[in-house]
């Protein structure tokens, strides 16, 4: 349960407690009709802080299963001519063209390196698995804010796909 509808719960028990008091002792129990109040006013003070914030689309990050299609409905062409019995129309389907990209030998292949720190390494210069087994641990240790262990064992198995390849 949301810890705001708790204390919202409570300033109502401090609510009734005032009005249970106030019904009953009338003038006697000021104080502690002032005092039950000034509880139940904080208690809906300190609800209304401890409530969800409103998240705006534009500034959370959405992963892959969030993201819906956006379809923008696009304008039909206008209609065509109709052809006449001197006209000869042809049809030429244009056969999708697909790349075949050869395999990469990437930084991905590094056990432990991802594609978001395989982008780190590229921003610091290391592009290439040449490159990272010629790095030095502790640097790219302290450069990635990581234990040189880590960036130690990542050069080693860098080395060890150079010389299977």
């Amino acid at each position: 349960m949301r810890s705001d509808y708790m204390l919202y719960a409570v300033a109502l028990i401090f609510f009734i407690l005032t009005g249970v008091v106030a019904y009953y002792y009338s003038t006697e129990q000021q104080l502690w009709i002032v005092t039950t109040s000034v509880l139940g006013l904080a208690f809906i003070g300190l609800g209304y802080t401890q409530r969800p914030k409103p998240t705006s689309k534009a500034t959370t990050s959405t992963t892959k299963a969030e993201t819906t299609a956006i379809t923008i409905p696009t304008p039909s062409p206008p209609p065509l001519a109709q052809p006449t019995a001197t006209e000869t129309v042809k049809e030429e389907k244009a056969e999708p063209v697909i790349e075949a990209q050869p395999p990469t030998i990437g930084l991905t292949q590094v056990k432990g390196v991802k594609e978001k720190r395989a982008a780190q390494l590229k921003a610091l210069g290391i592009n290439t698995l040449e490159d990272l087994a010629k790095a030095s641990a502790s640097d790219l240790g302290t450069k990635l804010q990581i234990s040189p262990k880590i960036t130690g064992k990542w050069i080693e198995n860098a080395k060890e796909i150079l010389n299977k390849s």
